[in-house]
């Protein structure tokens, strides 16, 4: 049976990648215990879900390495295209370098997103305890308006509050703001979708659900054969439901988006290579 199992996952975790363009890309990365050379190690679960072509949710792949650092993400995403990964415009994770490298090794042309939810914690770590609730407020206030050009007015203005009180937060936020900013470029109606890796949560507790009863891993064949099997079953119930994103909205993402120097305002223009991918 496990055997039979392992096929089915290998299959599942090495088929062609052919229902692109894959428009948005998320990866994420869990930490597991497997036993190993007589030893309790850890290892990481590197996982990516993307939107393909039809509007449905994919999991794209799954690897397991013994440290996430900058040669497993490369290596995971250069098997993503290998195996066809094509079309991603935006990439939303947090901010592991390694990962983030690999995003601009592999993935040319694509933005990189910065998970809000993700980003929030970092910034917390930087700002005095007293000072948050306030300074949190105003960064939630960033993602309420209502188009493009008042959020980042709004992330003006949320540097400039915190600029002369908290300088190391004023700091961190003008560093982060163009990876943090990034879903702006994109229709202000997927905006929930993309801007953080929350959409995947549910599928991190489903895989820590079944994980957690093994608890150690004997192997890493017997975690990423459970795991496999998780994404696997996950994936059909994706592709056999509904579209997670509209055709239409997809197709303006598809299209290059440019700042008018003058006004501040987002243009739409038509991308051959995005065309040549559409067709």
């Amino acid at each position: 049976m496990a055997a039979d199992l392992d096929a089915q996952v290998e299959a599942f975790r090495t088929r062609p990648l052919d229902q692109g363009p894959y428009t948005f890309l998320a990866a994420d990365a869990l930490t597991m215990k497997v036993r190993e050379g007589g030893r309790v190690v850890l290892v990481h679960v590197l996982v990516a879900t993307g939107v393909n072509g039809d509007g449905h949710r994919e999991i794209l792949g799954l690897q397991v390495t013994s440290a996430e650092d900058g040669a497993g993400w490369l290596t995971f995403f250069r098997d993503l295209v290998a195996r066809g990964l094509t079309g991603v415009r935006l990439v939303t994770s947090d901010a592991h370098a390694g990962l983030v490298a690999a995003i601009g090794a592999t993935l040319p042309g694509a933005t990189w997103q910065r998970c809000r939810t993700h980003y929030a914690a970092n910034l917390m770590a930087t700002c005095p305890k007293a000072s948050w609730p306030w300074v949190k407020t105003l960064l939630h206030s960033v993602y309420d308006q209502p188009d493009a050009a008042s959020v980042h007015v709004r992330f003006d203005r949320l540097v400039e509050a915190v600029a002369d009180k908290l300088p190391k937060v004023a700091d961190h936020l003008e560093a982060a703001r163009a990876d943090v900013l990034a879903f702006t470029a994109f229709p202000k109606e997927i905006w929930r979708q993309i801007w953080s890796n929350n959409p995947n949560e549910r599928l991190n507790r489903e895989i820590r659900r079944r994980t957690d009863v093994v608890g150690i891993f004997p192997d890493r064949d017997a975690l990423i054969r459970l795991v496999g099997a998780v994404l696997a079953e996950q994936h059909d119930e994706w592709i056999e439901g509904r579209r997670y994103l509209g055709l239409d909205v997809l197709n303006r993402s598809r299209l290059t988006v440019i700042t008018d120097p003058d006004t501040g305002e987002n243009k739409e223009v038509t991308d051959p290579a995005m065309q040549a991918l559409t067709a």
